[in-house]
């Protein structure tokens, strides 16, 4: 199982291009299947002469694999290094809290999360990263407002996301249709009171039709 943060790949693709091309041969640091990318990015790290910008963007690309993998301790150390070269990085701020938090270290991530939404305040993929964290350390009036602040933000993909993760926890019953409605948010709050046990999001495997 992997976290649905997988969407975040697509915000650094877009940072990774707007800083600059990717040398010629190292271009699959930002494609999505994860070995080709580490290999990639760990390619386009060591290219002699590399600006900032560029290498940054790797180190947090070819950390993402490692935390998509289960290798968080691997993906802490490369967001470490795109944090050094830029400490607003928003999007490596966030995913590092995500890697802490799958760690088991999640009052760890707190501190980046909240800086990563200093920077981004309406980004749903930090406001759930939150809300994970709140819930894990038993915050649960925390944890539910940046759940619903996630779906604000993050529309009928955000709320979908849900709505078919806390089905497959048998909290919710309703359509997987990206609509708010009283029905979820009790299956949030449900979720929310078992703690760990319960991760509103589903893994990648499943829901893909209904988000696609």
């Amino acid at each position: 199982m992997r976290h649905w943060s997988m969407l975040l790949l697509a915000a650094l693709i877009i940072t990774y291009a707007a800083s600059a091309r990717a040398t010629e041969g190292v271009h699959d640091c930002d494609k999505p299947e994860a070995e080709a990318r580490i290999r990639a990015c760990t390619e386009l790290i060591e290219t002699p002469g590399i600006n900032e910008p560029r290498r940054a963007t790797a180190y947090a690309n070819r950390a993402l694999s490692y935390s998509l993998r289960g290798d968080y301790e691997t993906a802490i150390r490369d967001y470490d290094s795109a944090i050094k070269m830029f400490p607003d990085f928003a999007v490596a701020l966030n995913n590092r809290a995500w890697a802490y938090f799958k760690w088991g270290r999640a009052e760890t991530g707190m501190s980046d999360v909240q800086r990563s939404l200093q920077i981004e305040p309406f980004s749903p993929h930090a406001l759930d990263t939150r809300a994970h964290i709140h819930q894990s350390m038993g915050e649960q009036q925390g944890a539910m407002r940046d759940y619903e602040s996630a779906m604000v933000y993050g529309g009928t993909r955000m709320v979908t996301l849900y709505q078919c993760g806390l089905r497959m926890h048998r909290l919710y019953s309703g359509p997987a249709d990206g609509v708010i409605r009283a029905e979820l948010l009790a299956a949030l709050r449900a979720c929310i009171e078992k703690g760990a046990l319960c991760d509103p999001l589903p893994p990648d495997e499943e829901c893909r039709e209904a988000v696609s």
